[in-house]
């Protein structure tokens, strides 16, 4: 018999019966009913039961089991007593009668319980997360994440990519995000950086004429955490194509996320059609770049019916250039406690207030428009209003004004809300939309300076024509995947033509001495036959955790960093030794008040 078991404690069936076995597991708990030991011995596959009475040549051994301690059991297979069948567990129908036993690593005081379905704080769970890990959730939600990989690498070997890596040491890019940069001891004074992307390095494989490369990719970039974030590093399904327009990246990419999300979404809905948004429209709709399209909800422009009104407030906003209002539909919310409780989640958000009309019937007969709003512009223009929104008795409309681009983000969230009070959001569904025609470049509130709103290296639409024009108003062969809510994918087709790109990073205050010593060596390599070439990547972390229907990024991330990137598990970050540094050339300043 193998030195640690013959099955798994997921194997045994009633036909097992009367075998001699060896199971090796950790002690999931020990029961003691009426003199006779019952212990769930539990491995990465399952649970066995198995027991021991005072008849057993171990029973001493198995009272003195702690929870957790990892041990090893032979035994005899039995048929259990029908009315004791467990119907729970495939091995429900057998128990395993103990006649040796050997603990193989002791467990001591458990910070946390692997049984049972108790709450610990999350600094309890990462510090001891290979505890955490024992607990069926977690070994479900990594298994998940396992087989999504796998069904990936073969969707994609299946769409005729092959799968290349890149470096994980290279040159500092600007990616949108700060790099981790990497001391050089060979050279001292000098860092690598850790790819936020292997942006530069696909492209390259694109000149050297591999045709459709993918590959699943560690990314590193230090990020404040959010909940959907890591603030250090994640996992992309990374691709890039040969000789493609936009469609036919979008073309590659649906059938494998689409096919991911049907294998693995637990019955729930994928959207079929996946609609283009410009990003202009995304903004003006929905309040963000990636919506969620379950949420039915569409904002409009509402400005014109204000402008002039007796609605003070917004007349007189309008008068300003660059000001507009919008409306958010709420179809269901036509109540006044409705109303008041969104204006007063809109003033805890630090507007002085956020204004509404509702609909009811009459006294008369027909519909009134009611709230100090209907008041202000009268019936002509809130019965236009309404129209224009395709509402009626019942519903309600929310108003925002001022310039977008202050109010847009609230917007978005007062939709999002609306949407979830109101059960207007499908919640068994995934909504799938390409957000696409992104602005290349934005100017930073603070300095008014001319940076890229996202890639550098995207394709700006009309070529090097477009960027001799108003910065602001050239659009890239840039996109986004949006789904439920979340951004899953990014990408864009690329810029292949060293002069424009020049252009491009004059725009954004890169000369062209400063962009051949950051790029040189794809701006070389465009300066000898670059195919027209475009990719995207798709966060994993973040596709297991709408799968996993987890709100949390860290649930799907086998060892994480925690809200301040600390990983408390392995002590990082941690101090160097002078001995370390002395080799990097390298010395500590300390911070002065």
């Amino acid at each position: 018999m193998h030195r640690y078991r013959s099955h798994t404690c997921a194997d045994l069936r009633p036909d097992h019966a009367g075998q001699a076995v060896r199971l090796s597991g950790w002690v999931h708990r020990v029961r003691d009913h009426g003199g006779i030991l019952f212990v769930d011995l539990r491995d990465h596959y399952g649970i066995t039961q198995c027991l021991a009475d005072p008849d057993s040549p171990v029973f001493a051994e198995v009272e003195r089991l702690r929870a957790e301690s990892c041990v090893r059991i032979d035994g005899v297979v039995k048929r259990r007593d029908p009315a004791l069948v467990n119907p729970k567990i495939p091995t429900g129908e057998i128990e395993v009668f103990i006649r040796a036993l050997e603990v193989l690593g002791p467990a001591g005081d458990l910070p946390l319980q692997v049984f049972g379905d108790q709450e610990y704080p999350e600094e309890t769970r990462l510090r001891y997360r290979f505890l955490d890990l024992r607990r069926e959730a977690m070994q479900r939600k990594m298994m998940l994440r396992s087989d999504v990989i796998r069904s990936l690498r073969q969707r994609m070997w299946a769409q005729g990519f092959r799968e290349y890596q890149t470096p994980i040491i290279t040159a500092s890019s600007p990616e949108g995000a700060r790099d981790f940069l990497v001391p050089s001891r060979l050279h001292p004074g000098k860092f690598y950086a850790l790819p936020q992307a292997p942006q530069q390095f696909k492209q390259l494989l694109m000149v050297s004429g591999f045709d459709r490369y993918f590959q699943i990719a560690p990314c590193f970039r230090d990020e404040d955490p959010r909940a959907d974030r890591s603030p250090t590093d994640f996992y992309q399904l990374d691709m890039e194509m040969s000789f493609v327009t936009q469609e036919d990246v979008f073309a590659a990419m649906e059938p494998v996320l689409r096919g991911v999300f049907e294998e693995f979404g637990g019955g729930r809905k994928v959207d079929a059609d996946w609609p283009r948004i410009s990003h202009a429209d995304a903004a003006l709709w929905y309040g963000t770049d990636k919506p969620d399209l379950r949420n039915p909800i569409r904002m409009q422009r509402v400005s014109d019916h204000f402008r002039g009104s007796g609605f003070r407030v917004f007349a007189a906003l309008l008068e300003q250039e660059g000001t507009e209002v919008r409306a958010i539909p709420a179809p269901g919310g036509g109540s006044r406690a409705f109303c008041d409780r969104m204006n007063a989640w809109a003033q805890k958000e630090g507007l002085p207030g956020m204004g509404y009309i509702f609909w009811r019937q009459a006294e008369g007969g027909g519909l009134e428009a009611a709230g100090p709003i209907a008041k202000a512009l009268g019936p002509e223009r809130t019965e236009a209003i309404r129209l224009q929104l395709g509402l009626g008795e019942g519903d309600a409309a929310f108003f925002l004004g001022g310039r977008p681009a202050v109010f847009e983000k609230i917007a978005g969230r007062a939709r999002v809300l609306i949407g979830e009070e109101l059960g207007l959001t499908e919640k068994d569904r995934f909504a799938f939309a390409w957000i696409v025609d992104f602005p290349m470049f934005e100017r930073d509130p603070e300095t008014g300076r001319i940076d890229f709103s996202h890639n550098p290296f995207s394709m700006p639409q009309g070529g090097l024509a477009a960027l001799d024009g108003d910065p602001l108003q050239v659009v890239a062969y840039q996109y986004d995947l949006a789904c439920n809510g979340y951004e899953l994918v990014s990408g864009g087709i690329r810029n292949h033509t060293p002069e424009i790109m020049f252009r491009a990073f004059e725009i954004a205050g890169y000369g062209r001495e400063e962009v051949e010593r950051r790029f040189g060596g794809m701006v070389n390599a465009f300066r000898y036959g670059a195919p027209p070439h475009g990719g995207c990547a798709a966060g994993i972390d973040r596709m297991v955790m709408l799968l996993a229907d987890e709100p949390n990024i860290r649930e799907v991330i086998l060892f994480p960093m925690n809200q301040r990137a600390e990983d408390l598990l392995m002590g990082a970050p941690s101090d160097p030794t002078p001995q370390q540094l002395r080799e990097l050339g390298l010395r500590i300043v300390k911070e002065t008040a």
